[in-house]
């Protein structure tokens, strides 16, 4: 009876974990925590507008005296690559709207990220004002406390697999996205930092510092694929910011084939480290 009992009471807990929608009362801190996704996110996009250029500011690689421009530094990605930012958006306005809806108030991925999200929209928002304001100093410590919040929003969203196809594409995919995005754009930032600082390189080429970032951020996406259990989103990220690297180091004002070489390779690799665990963990799936 009592081993019935005990399995009832599993079986229960394992139910509720599954369970798409909350069982209790939206809290303040809930409609709090959905109106600041909103709030942010409006932020958010007012900054984006405004550093583009459209609404009183300059684009970015017009600022900082140019240190953010796609041939100021070897690591810095061609101007098309920026275009992910629209997807990024987009998929940021989608998730702002549906975590508003009221069946999505007391649901356990919400809680646990929401206001990881908000702290990286008005971290976006304030990296956007920074460099607007030419203090690429400031910047770096922005950028890489972006990176943390997302990390940690994406470490949650793994503990907690989605359960809907909205949770796949508004929370993973989106947060996947941004995550592998400014893994990517951290890098670049700091190196457009420390050489508009004059920083000399203690001797070593800037073409060899080059390399040993981008082996690093190689690593990195290897390592999250591996242990994200192959996640799309963030390796499409990261291989579409290093692909791009390439791109500028292949043409333009600031050539260098190596590291054009070496970005390009380090964007595969991360591609096929991530179908490789998707595949073998299928495999997994399948014989269990």
């Amino acid at each position: 009876m009592r081993e019935r009992d005990g399995g009832t009471v599993c079986a229960m807990t394992s139910l509720a974990r599954r369970l798409p929608l909350g069982t209790t009362r939206p809290t303040a801190s809930d409609r709090v925590r959905q109106s600041g996704v909103i709030a942010a996110t409006i932020a958010a996009l007012a900054a984006a507008v405004y550093g583009s250029g459209l609404a009183g500011g300059r684009p970015i690689p017009d600022v900082a005296g140019g240190a953010l421009a796609s041939d100021a530094t070897l690591v810095a990605p061609a101007g098309p690559a920026f275009a992910i930012w629209s997807v990024i958006y987009a998929g940021l306005a989608g998730y702002a709207v549906w975590q508003a809806l009221p069946s999505q108030a007391t649901r356990r991925r919400q809680r646990a990220v929401g206001y990881w999200i908000v702290a990286s929209l008005l971290l976006n928002a304030a990296w956007i004002l920074s460099v607007q304001a030419g203090l690429l100093a400031l910047s770096v410590p922005v950028i890489a406390l972006l990176l943390a919040m997302l990390a940690i929003a994406f470490a949650r969203l793994r503990r907690d697999p989605a359960e809907t196809t909205a949770d796949a594409v508004l929370l993973d995919g989106t947060v996947g996205l941004y995550l592998g995005w400014v893994m990517v754009a951290t890098v670049a930032n700091i190196a457009a930092w420390i050489q508009a600082a004059g920083f000399t390189g203690f001797g070593v080429s800037p073409a060899l510092w080059a390399i040993a970032l981008l082996v690093i951020v190689a690593l990195i996406g290897c390592a999250l694929a591996i242990w994200d259990r192959g996640r799309l989103a963030p390796a499409l990220a990261a291989a579409w910011g290093l692909v791009w690297i390439a791109v500028a180091r292949a043409q333009g004002g600031l050539q260098e084939d190596v590291v054009a070489v070496t970005a390009l390779a380090a964007g595969i690799l991360i591609l096929l480290v991530t179908v490789a665990v998707r595949v073998a963990r299928g495999g997994r799936v399948r014989r269990g």
